[in-house]
């Protein structure tokens, strides 16, 4: 006598929260005109601060510039997340449009790491050879980069610090104002003890600071479109989490847990139970739909049920 454990198709369950995710969420028309506005004033800056550097022979001023593409950058993926989620889906991009934000962090991420390449090797060849600079103007482009930078975290801090890109926002300007303020201290010393080499090694210093950046977006866009499971999520906690939580489950098996894009995430998995009417088992979905929804996040599921049966021969 053998025993053998066949599994049997019961019904598949899809589930969409009702309520808005996060990446999609209800985004006040206020929050996205402050969003813009921060945009168009770091963009400004950013050409400024970089024309300025190569009228002054400021490297640093010129460093500063390409840091501020970064954060120039993920604060228009921001915006394009509030306008792209509004897209509605259709039937051949049935998750939408949200992947545009990862192909255009690729990029970027791409983009950033040359100009970080260009940034080290002009300082190393200024930390050699020193090059004179005027560093009132230096200074002057410096302040004004630093009181911009002060006023769209000032601008952003009012916004809904909820909204997880929001917040992401403001904290890339908080940054960009501490290498404002570094670029402001290196003007002075140059100023006043004519050394110069202080410029070409704080280049490299915010140069690092980009490479990090451009590392993590590339690293990001990488898992996402290779559909890798988030970093914060573990699924063997997740299915023992599951298992605990509900006991009607004989087993959970085939888990697959990946992001759509920033913030949306997706599971599918096999839930074996015992042999029950589907509207029986509309319960246990639930269950596991209100679970993974509360603790993790999770709001797209879809899930197989099946059931086992001991067979004698």
């Amino acid at each position: 006598m053998e025993h053998t454990h066949k599994p049997k198709l019961v019904v598949g369950h899809h589930h969409k929260s009702d309520k808005p995710h996060s990446h999609v969420g209800v985004h006040r028309a206020a929050d996205r005109r402050k969003l813009l506005l921060t945009l168009v004033i770091i963009g400004s800056m950013m050409v400024i601060e970089f024309v300025a550097g190569l009228a002054v022979n400021s490297l640093a001023l010129i460093s500063d510039a390409g840091h501020m593409l970064t954060h120039f950058f993920a604060l228009a993926l921001s915006y394009g997340a509030i306008i792209i989620a509004s897209r509605p889906v259709t039937k051949n991009r049935t998750f939408g449009f949200f992947r545009a934000e990862i192909l255009a962090s690729l990029f970027n991420g791409i983009t950033l790491l040359l100009i970080t390449a260009y940034i080290f090797w002009e300082g190393y060849k200024r930390i050699v050879a020193p090059e004179v600079i005027d560093t009132l103007p230096m200074f002057i482009v410096a302040v004004v980069g630093l009181i911009v930078n002060l006023i769209t975290a000032y601008i952003l801090s009012k916004t809904n610090r909820e909204d997880l890109n929001l917040k992401s926002a403001f904290l890339h300007m908080l940054t960009d104002t501490a290498s404002s303020l570094a670029i402001v201290t290196g003007a002075v010393i140059i100023f006043f003890t004519n050394w110069y080499i202080i410029d070409p090694i704080l280049s490299i210093f915010l140069g690092i600071i980009i490479l990090f950046w451009s590392w993590g977006l590339l690293k990001d866009s990488v898992n996402i479109l290779l559909e890798a499971t988030p970093k914060h999520l573990d699924i063997d906690k997740v299915i023992s989490l599951i298992k605990d939580k509900v006991p009607e489950l004989i087993d959970l098996h085939d888990v697959h847990i990946w992001m759509i894009t920033s913030k949306m995430y997706s599971m599918t998995a096999h839930v074996t139970v015992e042999d029950m009417p589907v509207s029986e088992s509309q319960g246990i979905l639930k269950k596991i739909d209100e679970l993974l929804d509360k603790e993790f996040d999770i709001q797209h599921v879809n899930i197989q049920l099946e059931t086992q049966r001991n067979i004698l021969n």
